[in-house]
């Protein structure tokens, strides 16, 4: 079965609040069998206007990805991000072994 993969760009507004939100997503995502492949702002922007912290974060499959997404723990988290960051949030299949 593909793995599922989660890939965020975030832009921060508040880094007090969006510290907050790493303590509660970080949990979440060990929960649900996520492991964090990239993370950071330093990403090299070759092409295109994307400015933020980039994440990557691999699951068992998409629907491991989407179990955490949408999980009580997840959505909590997600109110406080959304209020301290402007998030384009995405959940994509692997190619398949």
């Amino acid at each position: 079965m593909p793995k599922g993969y989660v890939v965020a760009n975030i832009r921060v507004k508040d880094h007090e609040k969006f510290q907050e939100f790493s303590g509660m997503a970080g949990p979440a995502i060990k929960k649900y069998g996520g492991k964090v492949l990239a993370r950071g702002p330093d990403a090299d922007r070759l092409e295109g206007n994307v400015s933020g912290i980039m994440m990557m974060i691999e699951f068992e499959s998409k629907e491991a990805a989407n179990k955490f997404y949408y999980s009580d723990e997840y959505q909590a988290a997600k109110v406080v991000r959304e209020a301290c960051s402007d998030t384009d949030f995405m959940i994509i299949e692997g190619v398949p072994e």
